[in-house]
């Protein structure tokens, strides 16, 4: 198989498996809204989120988490390249390109081996800023969950549509 066309297969594998965690989180998040609101959603999307990542990456090969240039989870920090890849997006979103498009993807090299590297941006939408909206604009029981949960937070702020993060998905390849 020609190269090209091997990069394409996994960039399409990457693609698919980048878009399929999201909407499971936020199915999950919208039912503990409605169970006990936003401030439970914090506690709930504080395992499942991890949980689905783990299991995307069980069923798939690759290994899928969640960054963002300002984490709340202490696990979610990028390394350089899905750092480059965030502030990448976030310059793209600035000059306009739909944030629910942006991607990167790359092989690279890590310890002598080719490995997939591909993320995929997460924007901002209108569930999202109850628990990462404006500070001033976060319920007491919001404010008060994150600083139980999480005391070193810095998810907050953010506005329909900015890069609130993204999927991060790599693999060696064959």
């Amino acid at each position: 198989m020609p190269a090209r066309a091997a990069e394409e297969a996994w960039v399409v594998e990457a693609r698919g498996v980048s878009t399929a965690v999201p909407p499971k989180l936020l199915a999950v998040l919208q039912a503990e809204i409605a169970k006990s609101g936003p401030e439970g959603a914090i506690a709930a999307c504080q395992v499942q989120a991890p949980a689905l990542a783990r299991a995307a990456s069980e069923q798939t090969g690759w290994s899928v988490k969640r960054v963002s240039l300002r984490n709340r989870n202490p696990k979610a920090v990028p390394d350089a390249w899905e750092r480059a890849a965030l502030e990448d997006f976030d310059r793209r979103a600035a000059a306009h390109e739909p944030a629910a498009k942006l991607e990167r993807y790359e092989a690279v090299q890590e310890d002598g081996k080719t490995v997939w590297r591909y993320m995929r941006a997460l924007p901002t939408g209108e569930l999202c800023l109850a628990c990462h909206g404006p500070v001033e604009q976060l319920s007491p029981a919001v404010k008060a969950k994150l600083a139980a949960l999480y005391p070193d937070d810095r998810a907050t702020g953010y506005r329909v549509g900015d890069i609130r993060g993204a999927m991060t998905l790599k693999k060696q390849a064959p």
